[in-house]
């Protein structure tokens, strides 16, 4: 029998800069057909310098990571992908784990002093790194392995796009005002999601509202739309913070704050 001491330290070596402050802009898996760098920044040290010796000769490493947002976990969660079904949390991906530890495979493309330039990765600005593992093909690679669950899921979205998603005039200008004003760009993301599910869905941020209406979660802002059959018509879009929490000035930093400001002055009509 081993006895652990409870109060077992762990110390990042790293961290991440992805440009990535909400965990929306972070995809569930990483996307290499999308081109994406990421960096990871190494705490300062030759003790660090001197283990990536070696390394630059792997495509491909091991991250393993802290979900440092995460407060609690859940024996049952709710995954993004797939009906809204509840699944054991060690059958996830989930966050929500009693340590809240991460693994992610991604691709090394560069070594420099005191940073590795990496490839696309599911990873929020400022993730704690713990530790660098190499990607070893003939030991971590079981293509024919069964994935239980995750296998039934594939399955249905290897298929086409269930729904065809609208935008109304005034959802355009509101889309590209937020990316031409404000570099904020998430409609591929909603097109994603409300293609292939609009249905009412915790993780996937999307509620009924009153009426005939929904919307979905986008970061700092939601995305009003109406499904009539298998047409998602988005409507509009709005902040999703409310105007004390943005004029609070004891709130922590909130993300968009000064473009979701802009736009209450500009469609006030469209704020609830």
């Amino acid at each position: 029998m081993v006895i652990l001491d409870s109060g077992l330290t762990i110390t990042p070596i790293g961290f991440i800069r992805s440009g990535k402050p909400l965990k929306f802009d972070a995809r569930h898996q990483p996307d290499e057909k999308q081109a994406e760098t990421n960096v990871l920044e190494m705490l300062p040290g030759d003790k660090y310098q001197k283990a990536l010796k070696d390394l630059e000769g792997f495509d491909r490493i091991w991250l393993i990571w802290w979900f440092h947002r995460n407060k609690d976990w859940r024996p049952e969660v709710l995954p993004p992908r797939g009906p809204s079904k509840r699944r054991g949390v060690f059958a996830t991906r989930s966050p929500h784990r009693p340590n809240p530890i991460g693994i992610t495979p991604v691709q090394l493309i560069e070594i420099k002093k005191g940073k590795l330039i990496l490839g696309p990765c599911d990873l929020v600005d400022g993730t704690p790194i713990f530790d660098i593992k190499p990607y070893i093909p003939s030991y971590d690679s079981f293509p024919d392995a069964k994935a239980g669950w995750i296998d039934e899921v594939d399955a249905a979205l290897d298929a086409p796009p269930a729904f065809k998603v609208r935008f109304s005039p005034q959802a355009v200008e509101h889309m590209a005002w937020l990316k031409q004003d404000w570099s904020v760009d998430f409609e591929a993301r909603l097109l994603e999601i409300l293609s292939r599910d609009p249905s009412p869905h915790r993780t996937r941020r999307i509620r009924s509202r009153h009426g005939d209406l929904f919307d979905i979660g986008c970061g700092a802002w939601f995305a009003v739309f109406e499904l009539k059959g298998e047409i998602v018509h988005v409507l509009h879009l709005k902040p999703a913070f409310p105007l004390k929490f943005l004029k609070d000035p004891a709130r922590p930093v909130i993300p968009d704050k000064d473009a979701q400001l802009a736009f209450r002055a500009r469609w006030p009509q469209f704020v609830d």
